[in-house]
């Protein structure tokens, strides 16, 4: 080997170790400067995945629902239920707001619990659940608020709505089930053993929050498994619309769940909220096959952040989630 040979390659390799050091150092730099925005208990954020700083959407000191979030299919409108003029259930109503936190607007004006919102596909009328009778039922409305009429009763509480294509998904009696979006053709799609088998765990045995990707084939949800499990044992899964192909994501038994889809199907967000018996309320994201799984909740974000029902944006470069101050 030549002497300018070796001597280019010392200098490679110099430039490969500083290079390497200013990546470091940068993002020590970048962990150490950023902040979360902080103003009311609870918040909407968007967190950018490339360069892990956060923005503050909207701020309240009302309560805001901490299940459900949702993005609109142009990715440009936010719907969320708070509570506003009271903290009863029948104080909670549902709002819209532009991801740049602008145009807030309040939808709902009446004295019943009106909560955990979604978009229709089009984006012209908004899903919600409202006990305006015995329990929970599921309703459909424009996306102004006009024409609220109930679309779907079990006959007793349903909740966790998606909806994507001509399908609504929701829970009922601790399973997955599925109705066309003009109330039609109700079908069970999962069926857990020991479904409401109820012991020391905040819910009993049973299937939550169903996801619909956004072609409407496939189902993400959560599954209590262990209900002697103080915090919950839950797994998530996936499913198709159909009820086949029901397959294991994860195996960790966390308190977990609240998962949504990115709108490339590729990847699936979710909150953790505790682990074992440690508190955490991070946002994780992995592949869709539960590869790749890991904690995606910047290091700089502090204790008392507790992250809920996080949301990929239209391109798939942020999460939108729900923030609770716990103190």
């Amino acid at each position: 080997m030549s002497r300018r040979l070796r001597l280019l390659l010392v200098v490679l390799a110099a430039a490969v170790i500083l290079a390497s050091t200013f990546g470091i150092l940068q993002n020590i730099l970048t962990q150490k400067t950023n902040t979360v925005p902080h103003e009311g208990k609870y918040g909407i954020y968007e967190l950018n995945l490339a360069t892990n700083t956060v923005a503050m959407v909207y701020s309240s000191d009302n309560e805001i629902y901490t299940s459900a979030l949702r993005l609109n299919s142009v990715g440009d409108t936010l719907v969320f239920a708070q509570k506003i003029d009271g903290s009863n259930d029948n104080n909670t109503e549902i709002f819209t707001i532009s991801v740049d936190g602008k145009d807030l607007k309040r939808v709902t004006t009446n004295s019943f619990w009106d909560l955990y919102p979604v978009w229709s596909p089009d984006g012209n009328q908004i899903a919600f659940l409202s006990k305006r009778d015995k329990d929970l039922d599921i309703y459909v409305m424009d996306s102004n608020g006009n024409n609220q009429h109930k679309l779907y009763d079990s006959g007793s509480n349903d909740a966790d709505l998606d909806w994507a294509g001509d399908t609504i998904v929701f829970t009922s009696a601790f399973k997955v089930w599925s109705i066309k979006d003009n109330g039609a053709s109700p079908t069970q799609i999962t069926n857990p053993s020991n479904a409401g088998q109820w012991e020391t765990a905040n819910l009993p045995v049973g299937d939550y929050d169903p996801r619909l990707r956004s072609d409407g084939g496939k189902i993400v949800f959560e599954r209590l498994e262990d209900p002697n499990n103080l915090h919950g044992s839950y797994n998530l899964f996936t499913i198709n619309v159909d009820g086949t192909e029901e397959t294991r994501l994860t195996n960790t038994s966390y308190a977990q769940g609240l998962a949504s889809w990115s709108h490339s199907g590729n990847k699936i967000t979710y909150t953790v909220a505790a682990i074992n018996d440690e508190g955490k309320y991070d946002i994780y994201v992995m592949d869709t096959n539960g590869s790749n799984n890991h904690n995606a909740t910047p290091s700089y974000f502090p204790a008392n952040l507790l992250c809920y029902a996080p949301v990929f944006s239209e391109d798939d470069s942020k999460i939108y989630f729900i923030g609770l101050w716990s103190q």
